[in-house]
């Protein structure tokens, strides 16, 4: 289905009936990311999944975005189709984008899943989040990517801290921009239930992410996955659906 938000035309899919959760994806990814928990998901609770502007078949933004502008993207978004009480899943940056938008109060979910998320940008020197960024050429690690996006996006790679490090080549000043985002205070402010799914070998996002979450969330439990997939609901579908459903 197709959604004119902001100016953009924003392609996104809702299915199921029920209890409302909407399903937030990483950087270079899109809403197809999602296909197994949908499946699952369907059988008790509506789903909607959209690809963010400048992925999927979203229509990219004509201006540098950062996180907030994302943030008030969604807002937009839920508000035109009428969705006021939903559950949010975040995956890697969607995690981020989720835990921004929800402490700045754009967002309203009384759940929230947080899969491998992004968002801890100053841990290891980064000056004043994230200004510094490294850029890297070659064989640069995109294990993380869907398999899709590995071959078609590995030259323009960028290293800096945490997970989210592809330039999309059509994004990448947004990139620069949202990883300077720091959402540690925003985490902080976070009242609501919340389910952190970390992997203890994750390459992207360390462990140390994940717990550094669970501290900050007075309100999180904190499940680790054994594996080294940064892709924890692809590694471990059924797993990861069982502790969603458990969940929600």
């Amino acid at each position: 289905m197709k959604l004119v938000v902001d100016g953009l035309l924003t392609n996104y899919l809702i299915r199921g009936r029920g209890r409302v959760v909407i399903l937030l994806h990483g950087w270079g990814d899109d809403g197809r990311t999602f296909a197994a928990l949908i499946t699952e998901l369907n059988k008790d609770y509506q789903t909607v999944v959209l690809d963010l502007p400048g992925f999927g078949s979203s229509q990219a933004p004509n201006e540098v975005w950062d996180l907030d502008a994302y943030v008030n993207f969604l807002a937009h978004f839920l508000t035109k189709l009428n969705l006021n009480t939903y559950a949010i899943i975040g995956h890697s940056n969607g995690g981020a984008l989720a835990i921004r938008g929800l402490a700045t109060g754009k967002l309203k979910a009384d759940k929230l899943v947080l899969l491998a998320a992004a968002g801890i940008r100053n841990r290891h020197g980064l000056k004043k989040f994230g200004t510094k960024v490294i850029a890297k050429t070659g064989k640069a690690a995109t294990f993380w990517l869907p398999g899709e996006y590995r071959q078609k996006l590995r030259k323009r790679l960028y290293g800096t801290i945490g997970s989210d490090l592809l330039v999309v080549p059509h994004l990448e000043e947004t990139f620069k921009k949202t990883v300077r985002q720091d959402v540690q205070k925003d985490a902080l402010a976070l009242k609501l239930p919340t389910l952190l799914i970390f992997a203890d070998r994750d390459p992207a996002i360390p462990l140390a992410d994940g717990e550094l979450y669970h501290a900050l969330i007075k309100t999180s439990n904190l499940k680790v996955l054994k594996g080294n997939d940064h892709f924890v609901h692809h590694d471990q579908p059924a797993t990861v659906i069982n502790l969603i459903k458990e969940f929600l």
